[in-house]
């Protein structure tokens, strides 16, 4: 049976641990200004699949846009924080919420949708290929997936840069599994082998956070959040920076 990672019990602590925090932001704002330059400018309202979309911080700026988004997660506690976070600034008509894992999901049930997110999942799932394989199929042909993914060669670069030696040795395996350390990291190189195998042509690459996480010993004033937020997004699509970013993201599209 295939393994996923439930935040229930957890949802507060991610939040506040991932989303309160300047690294939170500097993945907002990289996804943002992503979408907002690679998707199509001129298109009707798009069908959005949040998949494993917690409390939904991305697709509830794209809903305000005026599409329609389906968030479906595995905790209980996250879609309640979503649909609360969502009736606050009236925006309830244009979601549905589905309680379960995505695996579950299916055509047959929810039709096919023009642009699938999924940020930060697939590095808590067993089954990496298989979920792509579900998401291929939830995508209408001409569509984008946009999958965001903890990277494993950035987590190598930072163990190596802090010296943690029997960290790498060990494989990046640790022998006591940390609340918020995602168990599957991904290598760029095998994500992109599957999404080929699938049909995909990737269509824009950005790094997250490439540098913010290896800064240490700042001489002279520390900068701001946004002056870090802003040399982030300017090294972020840069070599060979993107390629240490502690996530990776990629717009995909799928042949028609």
């Amino acid at each position: 049976m295939t393994r996923n990672t439930s935040f229930d019990g957890k949802s507060r602590t991610f939040s506040r641990n991932i989303y309160g925090t300047t690294k939170g932001q500097i993945r907002l704002r990289v996804l943002t200004r992503d979408l907002a330059e690679w998707l199509p400018a001129s298109q009707p309202p798009l069908r959005i699949l949040d998949a494993g979309g917690g409390f939904g911080p991305v697709s509830q700026r794209l809903a305000a846009e005026g599409h329609s988004v389906v968030l479906c997660d595995l905790s209980a506690e996250m879609l309640d924080e979503a649909r609360a976070q969502v009736a606050e600034i009236g925006l309830s008509a244009q979601f549905d919420f589905i309680h379960g894992p995505i695996q579950s999901l299916t055509v047959a049930d929810l039709g096919q949708f023009d642009l699938i997110l999924c940020h930060a999942v697939l590095e808590w799932v067993e089954d990496q290929a298989g979920l792509l394989a579900t998401l291929n199929e939830l995508l209408r042909p001409g569509g984008h997936l946009s999958l965001m993914y903890y990277n494993r060669d950035g987590l190598l670069y930072h163990s190596l840069v802090k010296g943690n030696f029997d960290y790498v040795h060990a494989n990046l395996v640790r022998k006591r599994r940390q609340k918020l350390t995602p168990g599957w990291p991904c290598r760029p190189a095998e994500v992109d082998g599957w999404l080929s195998e699938l049909g995909f042509v990737i269509t824009g690459r950005s790094g997250v956070r490439v540098f913010h996480d290896y800064m240490s010993n700042v001489h002279g004033p520390f900068p701001t959040e946004e002056e870090l937020i802003e040399m982030e997004l300017a090294h972020s699509r840069t070599e060979p920076f993107m390629h240490l970013g502690r996530y990776m993201h990629v717009l995909a599209r799928k042949a028609l």
